[in-house]
């Protein structure tokens, strides 16, 4: 085949579109995880509607969110998308502290499949963080034992004992909760301890429990709730808005991305598909509040009714 013939060949192959690479927590399900190697969770369906938008095939990279003293998540997040290794990350809460300029010139990369050792990655330049819409709304709720008396306000505990754990948000409105009324029937568990596992099984043979119920941010019961199926365990009826929503973050430049996950998470939100998805995912999801980015909770938060 000639020259020229090569030429009008490749001229009347369609461009493939490059993936539309999208990070995401490795283990934080049922927003995001692996099955047998497979991205699942309400993350991968929204990021697969705004792939889909974009006429682009969607590729998820996993990152691991370990604590590490000299970073932070936001500064680790902006060098994914400042390294290029992706154009959007999931699960991001929107804090107006977050967004914007980063408050460090460099950082480092987490743990990605094939990345070199830590001390091995170079520090990348970061950019500004930009958000997209709101797709969920950070809540608190109480998990009891299947059959227990119903639960709408944290009122209606009466009696019973309510497990909370030090040092967290939930700890934290328990205590404050008008003025202290609660506080005779906290029972504090350290950030060790299994508490959902605890209440999960059989009653000692005393019959009494340590505690009868746990106040824990939903997430974290979902989660829970997906690495043991059949449990006892369900969630009541009450729940507690922190005011603090999650979405996707993109480098400033990126706003066709952007624009497609806004797009799309509207859609959702509109027409149902997201309420239906997080079921089907098995998240308790709570609306996104207003305003979409928080400045934060402060004490008089954490205390009102």
């Amino acid at each position: 085949m000639g020259s020229a013939a090569v030429l009008a060949a490749t001229l009347a192959t369609p461009m493939r579109a490059a993936p539309l690479v999208v990070c995401m927590a490795e283990d934080n399900p049922p927003l995001s995880y692996q099955v047998k190697g497979q991205p699942r969770g309400l993350d991968v369906r929204l990021a697969s509607a705004a792939a889909q938008a974009l006429g682009r095939e969607l590729v998820v990279l996993p990152f691991e969110t370990g604590y590490e003293k000299e970073s932070s998540l936001t500064h680790e997040v902006n060098a994914l998308l400042s390294s290029g290794l992706c154009e959007a990350v999931s699960g991001f809460p929107l804090l107006a502290s977050d967004l914007g300029p980063a408050t460090r010139a460099t950082s480092r990369t987490p743990d990605t499949p094939g990345a070199k050792r830590k001390r091995e990655r170079p520090f990348i330049p970061l950019g500004t963080l930009v958000a997209s819409r709101a797709y969920l709304s950070a809540t608190l709720g109480v998990v009891q034992r299947s059959g227990a008396a119903p639960l709408d306000r944290l009122g209606d505990l009466g009696e019973r004992r309510l497990g909370v754990v030090s040092g967290t948000l939930a700890g934290s409105v328990a205590m404050t909760w008008r003025n202290g009324q609660l506080r005779p029937g906290l029972v504090s568990l350290t950030q060790r301890e299994d508490g959902l596992a605890e209440l999960a099984q059989a009653a000692p043979a005393s019959g009494n429990r340590r505690f009868d119920a746990l106040f824990v941010p939903l997430a974290l019961f979902d989660g829970w709730q997906l690495q043991h199926p059949g449990s006892p365990l369900v969630a009541a009826n009450f729940r507690r808005n922190l005011g603090i929503n999650l979405g996707f973050v993109t480098l400033e430049a990126a706003a066709v991305v952007r624009s497609a996950l806004d797009r799309s998470i509207q859609q959702a939100l509109a027409d149902g598909s997201l309420a239906r998805w997080a079921a089907e995912e098995g998240v308790s999801w709570t609306a996104p509040v207003a305003p979409e980015v928080s400045r934060g909770i402060s004490m008089a938060d954490l205390a009102a009714d």
